[in-house]
């Protein structure tokens, strides 16, 4: 689901890249944020522009796919 910033998420949340990012492109990641019941994703060379929000669950079960082998 694509999400724009409303009155129930907050503004300031503490955003961190990969550390898989390329130190020299260093703007071109994904970042993610510990939001109230979600975790949140946004695009790094699009920071004021909208991002995801995902259920911890649903979070959780992403990074044990990708994780894989």
């Amino acid at each position: 689901m694509i999400h724009k910033p409303s009155a129930g998420v907050p503004t300031e949340l503490e955003w961190f890249k990969s550390s898989y990012s390329d130190s020299s492109n260093s703007n071109e990641c994904v970042e993610v944020a510990a939001a109230p019941g979600a975790v949140r994703v946004r695009d790094s060379k699009s920071v004021p522009g909208p991002h995801l929000g995902f259920t911890s669950t649903a979070w959780q079960a992403f990074l044990a796919y990708a994780s894989e082998d």
